[in-house]
């Protein structure tokens, strides 16, 4: 029963932390990924998934991680976002990993659109004056591409092997 209370939290919760964190401070921690990981071998190992498919798992994280840090390097998205991304497809594998990728690309370039909009707008100076909406409204900055990414793991989780409960 504690597995599939975890199966059932653990995974949502940490999407909407991430998402949350980066709309409100454009950071993604080191910790969610590091609980992700953590997490995922942990139910791994309690919910009797074998070595090979922890290691083919392991082998669409390394994938995501390798293209991400890509484009990482080109200035396309923040470390933070990498890491989340790879530890995504961690809980993912390769089962659902494109379709996963699919979702965050169509729900992220609408996330640039509306960001884009936001910031074109003039804003009343009670909005202005909270820290995460100036930064948020400021030309120059990111996208907290964080929230795309944890709507499509939302998205496609209850599809995936630790929803199914046997």
């Amino acid at each position: 029963m504690m597995i599939d209370a975890l199966r059932l939290l653990l995974f949502p919760a940490l999407m909407v932390f991430a998402a949350s964190s980066d709309l409100f401070t454009m950071t993604i921690s080191n910790r969610v990924a590091l609980a992700l990981v953590a997490g995922f071998f942990a139910l791994a190992l309690a919910s009797g998934m074998s070595p090979h498919d922890m290691m083919m798992h392991a082998a669409a994280a390394l994938v995501v991680l390798v293209v991400t840090f890509a484009f990482f390097a080109f200035g396309w998205i923040g470390g933070g976002d990498a890491k989340l991304a790879a530890a995504i497809a961690l809980w993912f594998g390769f089962d659902h990993l494109v379709v996963y990728l699919l979702y965050a690309s169509i729900w992220g370039g609408a996330l640039t659109l509306l960001v884009l909009k936001f910031r074109g707008m003039l804003l009343p100076a009670t909005l202005m004056g909270q820290d995460w909406v100036a930064r948020l409204h400021r030309r120059d900055a990111g996208v907290p591409y964080g929230i795309a990414l944890a709507a499509a793991a939302l998205a496609i989780y209850p599809s995936t092997a630790w929803m199914h409960f046997g």
